[in-house]
């Protein structure tokens, strides 16, 4: 099956179904693991080139409606005829895991699916349990985009991963996925620990200046206690299984005691055997 992936999520639920040497071509941001690197670019998510896509051929098209625009693809694959499916859009941990068994359907790799979606609950149930052993929970503010400022609200996997590492999302009383707020909102939650991950900015690219020049920002007890956390965006951002890795990375930064630390060159989900609970 000749595959092509056009959203950086799709890659990595193809790559972690084994399909990898299917794959003949994706979007331009798909840049996990790096031996995709020279696999043909498609041009960016927002604004796949349908000439290219129509040119390789492919027997499946992954694609996504994460993000508004996205239907501009859809309407080029229908136009030209090209067989295609789209993952659907999670906003929960267990759904982004269901999106392994719906690629795994449509990929032929339904008992490859099974399995790792078996693994993938477990470690959520692992973590769970860990959360309940921290005595003191954390509250942490998520920054995904600087000016206007976003965060995540409830009905986001990020405010799941902030639950099962022992802390609380400021804005889990926001019920929208994506909130839209001011650093006055933020300063007035004065959250215990800050994680920046703005999203499609590399970590080595995020300039903390720009929230340390914010008003009173010295004043807020995270960066008074230097818990301002530049962390890997794709670990967060993205809905694919490696936001497991942001899990455990996240976790063990918050509670090192009851958390372990990242298995440093091991893929949680493949890599990595859990302690019997």
């Amino acid at each position: 099956m000749k595959l092509i992936s056009i959203c950086p999520s799709n890659t990595e639920l193809a790559v972690y179904l084994g399909l990898e040497e299917s794959l003949v071509g994706v979007d331009d941001y798909s840049d996990w693991p790096e031996t995709i690197a020279q696999l043909p670019r498609l041009g960016p998510d927002l604004s796949i080139d349908m000439d290219l896509v129509e040119e390789l051929e492919p027997d499946m098209v992954l694609a996504s409606l994460t993000v508004p625009g996205m239907e501009k693809n859809i309407e080029g694959l229908e136009e030209r005829g090209i067989p295609y499916v789209i993952v659907p859009n999670p906003t929960t941990l267990t759904e982004v895991g269901d999106c392994l068994l719906f690629v795994g359907e449509a990929t032929g790799t339904k008992e490859k699916a099974g399995q790792l979606h078996a693994t993938y609950q477990s470690i959520l149930q692992h973590y769970k349990k860990l959360a309940e052993q921290v005595e003191e929970q954390k509250t942490v503010y998520w920054e995904w985009w600087p000016k206007p400022i976003f965060t995540p609200g409830a009905a986001n996997w990020l405010t799941e991963i902030s639950d099962l590492s022992g802390a609380v999302n400021v804005f889990h009383d926001r019920e929208e996925a994506s909130v839209q707020t001011d650093w006055e909102e933020v300063r007035t939650r004065d959250p215990d620990v800050m994680c920046v991950v703005w999203v499609g900015v590399r970590q080595e690219k995020v300039n903390t200046k720009v929230i340390h020049s914010r008003e009173k920002s010295e004043e807020m007890q995270a960066i008074k206690n230097k818990e301002l956390h530049v962390l890997e965006e794709p670990l967060f951002c993205r809905p694919s299984p490696r936001l497991l890795a942001g899990l455990v990375k996240v976790a063990h930064l918050l509670h090192p005691s009851v958390y372990p630390p990242y298995p440093e060159g091991k893929d949680p989900l493949t890599e990595w055997r859990y302690p019997d609970d």
